[in-house]
């Protein structure tokens, strides 16, 4: 094909710098999705990016089968993938609100738009190849495309997530794809083999892109909403994650990625095991250290002592800080605790703050999500814990959740012989928390400071019974420390390997729970 026009050449090569962020972002916003809605980002991510570079490279395949009006058809690509790429997150929504089957059709969608995607730069080189040699031509389409991957990376990570979120993102995405079609529409058409035809595919996009542009807000939230038992009173996306908060009646769910959190309902039987029995046992709590609890529930727990000075909270999500402090229901629910002077917070991952931080600490508080990613291994490892080990002064104490001994039990023993290993002594306990199941945690002080023994006796002797609490007592914490047969029994416990970044069996052992409670 003969494309003889002296503006052809920079628009193609626009085009393909345009196309490449496009695609690329494509790829992020399907992976986001299925994450937000399915779960176990590694999987989704791994899983998504792999379907739409094999459906790429089977759209490379299938353009070599178009010999003629090349124009046309990369124009009607171009307008398909607009309409693809704007309606996935309703797509991806309502699969997810009526159909169990979400997870299919969102990797079938994602399949359907590389395949389109892996069309664009063959007809492309094609197109381009009157205006150029093989070799500046490859090269050329080449470089426009990953520069544009490169753009459309950045644009995803800092701008599009955080600030359009998944409502808007696809919208714009839809919107590039589009303006690219547009601009061959308005300046070239009289190179296109059936015009009228390309026109009436133009004015159908248009009107469809400016349909979804209007309803994708109520359609996504009204889907999301199909998602949860109760109503919806606040939902935000961050550049890390979704955030959304629930309520029935007078209480309050806060969910993030789709998983609960806690729940007003009975969130104490969490948060105050948690922090209490740490509190009490440590030699010295003027300073304490929060990895996680970006809530403030925790931390509310820690201002009920008066002796407590200084406390950091690190947590990685400044969106989550932020609504602890400013939200209303969210700061009546922690009383304030992100308010106190004596608070800093650092945004920031926990291990990487760790290794830069200089201070000790009395009691560290770990309040992390539960170990189902493996980008969360790192958070449970061996050398994780020898370094919370050496933030801790003589007599310190560190506690930490760990997941559920009944529903996830392998995980629960892999977090106590990690600990264990790391040079701490340990004393596990655990409570029944009626919306989330059994809990479990693990209290630890430095082997050297004290043994499990001695451990177990001093949590004995205290008295929890003046507390300022709604649920803790002397009699829960006898309770919550003694385990039934087919727990904690050692020939179980020498079968669990440690966790470590290089050998990340945590992962493993925590799904096998997972997989075994249906």
């Amino acid at each position: 094909m003969h494309l003889k026009h002296p503006s052809v050449k920079p628009i193609l090569k626009v085009s393909i710098f345009a196309t490449g962020c496009a695609g690329i972002v494509a790829e992020f916003v399907l992976s986001t999705l299925a994450t937000y809605l399915i779960g176990n980002a590694v999987l989704q991510w791994t899983l998504i990016m792999s379907l739409m570079l094999f459906a790429m490279g089977v759209g490379s395949r299938v353009s070599k089968h178009f010999k003629n009006h090349l124009l046309d058809i990369f124009i009607f690509i171009e307008f398909t993938l607009s309409l693809l790429c704007a309606g996935s997150a309703v797509l991806a929504y309502g699969a997810a609100a009526y159909s169990s089957y979400a997870d299919l059709l969102i990797y079938f969608w994602a399949m359907c738009i590389g395949c389109l995607i892996g069309c664009e730069i063959p007809l492309v080189t094609r197109l381009n190849q009157n205006y150029e040699s093989l070799r500046f031509n490859i090269a050329g389409i080449m470089e426009k495309d990953y520069y544009g991957s490169l753009l459309g990376g950045l644009f995803f990570a800092f701008v599009a997530l955080p600030y359009l979120g998944m409502t808007y993102t696809p919208i714009i995405l839809g919107a590039i794809n589009f303006s690219i079609a547009s601009l061959f529409v308005f300046f070239f058409l009289d190179l296109v083999y059936r015009p009228k035809t390309v026109l009436a595919i133009f004015s159908v996009c248009t009107l469809l892109l400016i349909i979804l542009a209007v309803t994708a807000k109520p359609i996504i939230l009204f889907s999301e909403q199909r998602q949860y038992k109760d109503k919806i009173i606040y939902a935000h996306q961050s550049r890390y994650q979704k955030i959304v908060i629930t309520q029935w009646k007078d209480d309050f769910w806060l969910f993030i990625n789709g998983q609960e959190q806690f729940s007003t309902f009975d969130e104490e039987k969490y948060h105050e095991p948690l922090v209490h029995p740490a509190m009490r046992l440590c030699a010295n709590r003027s300073a304490v250290l929060i990895l996680g609890g970006g809530d403030g529930l925790g931390l509310r727990e820690v201002w009920k002592y008066d002796d407590v000075k200084k406390v950091t909270l690190t947590d990685l999500d400044p969106a989550m800080t932020i609504l602890a402090k400013e939200h209303p229901i969210l700061a009546a629910i922690n009383r304030g605790s992100m308010r106190d002077s004596r608070l800093t917070v650092i945004n920031r991952d926990a291990n990487a703050f760790l290794k830069d931080d200089d201070n000790l600490y009395g009691v560290i508080i770990i309040d992390l999500p539960d170990p189902d990613t493996i980008d969360l291994m790192h958070l449970y490892s061996e050398r994780f814990y020898k370094l919370v080990r050496r933030h801790l002064i003589a007599g310190g104490v560190m506690v930490t959740q760990a997941a559920s001994p009944h529903f996830a039990p392998q995980a629960f023993r892999c977090i106590i012989k990690t600990i264990t290993a790391a040079g701490f002594s340990v004393l596990p306990y655990h409570n029944q928390i009626p919306t989330m199941g059994e809990w479990g945690w693990v209290l630890a002080a430095r082997d050297n400071d004290m043994d499990a023994v001695t451990l177990k006796k001093k949590i004995k002797a205290i008295s929890f019974d003046h507390l300022n609490t709604r649920f803790i007592n002397s009699d829960a914490i006898m309770a919550m420390i003694h385990f039934g047969k087919g727990v904690l029994d050692e020939d179980l416990m020498w079968r669990i390997n440690i966790n470590t970044e290089i050998n990340p069996v945590l992962h493993r052992y925590y799904h096998a729970g997972a997989w075994d409670m249906y």
